[in-house]
């Protein structure tokens, strides 16, 4: 069963002391009940963890993960895993905006709708949501990949660099330097793997892919004013 916290009795400050204070490659269980959407919960792990959050949680939870498994059995609010560098988190309900903004690396898994920004600068981390993204995702990403089961909002893609994004449903418009790519048999192969890996069941010929123009690489002198 593990070890059981409940925020209702204890701090998050102390929540976090705990699970920081467990010993390098611990592999604890760690059940957190009444989150009530408090803000970073299970911030800045390092260890290869099991975080179980029964309830909504607030602004950057699980920021900064590294090697931990983190659930959220709930909502989250902005930031959720923002600047994440490896393990996994799972949000079993809706995200806030800019969720996994800046992530280097990992998986975030969002059976729900995400909201603005989501993914913004990635830098090597995957993102599967299972509904809708707002407007702006994956701004100025960087590198990783970003799949969209459901619709995409405006600016998709806005300024990206070499980040992939694979979309299902209708994208209300593309952002600056963002075109649609063709799907080779190697990127079914990915997103295969990327929908397996959330637990999703949609069949890959199903999405579009989208990525850079490489078009803003280089300075132009008519684009000077």
């Amino acid at each position: 069963m593990g070890t059981v916290i409940d925020l209702s009795v204890t701090s998050v400050r102390s929540l976090n002391a705990d699970l920081h204070a467990l010993p390098a490659g611990a592999t604890d269980s760690i059940r957190v009940l009444r989150p009530d959407g408090r803000h970073s919960l299970a911030a800045g792990l390092d260890r290869p963890v099991t975080v179980e959050i029964d309830g909504h949680a607030g602004y950057y939870c699980a920021g900064m993960n590294q090697l931990a498994t983190v659930s959220v059995h709930g909502n989250v609010g902005v930031g959720v895993a923002e600047n994440m560098m490896s393990g996994r988190v799972h949000v079993h309900g809706d995200a806030s905006q800019s969720a996994g903004a800046t992530a280097h690396g990992g998986l975030l898994v969002i059976d729900g709708n995400a909201s603005a920004r989501c993914g913004i600068s990635m830098k090597g981390a995957d993102i599967v949501v299972g509904g809708d993204a707002g407007h702006m995702s994956a701004f100025m990403a960087q590198a990783g990949r970003l799949v969209i089961c459901g619709d995409a909002g405006d600016a998709l893609g806005d300024s990206i660099y070499e980040a992939r994004i694979y979309v299902r449903g209708s994208v209300a418009s593309l952002g600056a330097d963002c075109v649609q790519k063709e799907m080779s048999p190697s990127h079914l192969a990915e997103l295969s793997l990327l929908l397996a890996a959330a637990g999703r069941a949609e069949d890959p010929s199903e999405f579009r892919r989208y990525g850079s123009a490489r078009t803003l690489y280089h300075f132009h002198s008519d684009n000077a004013y």
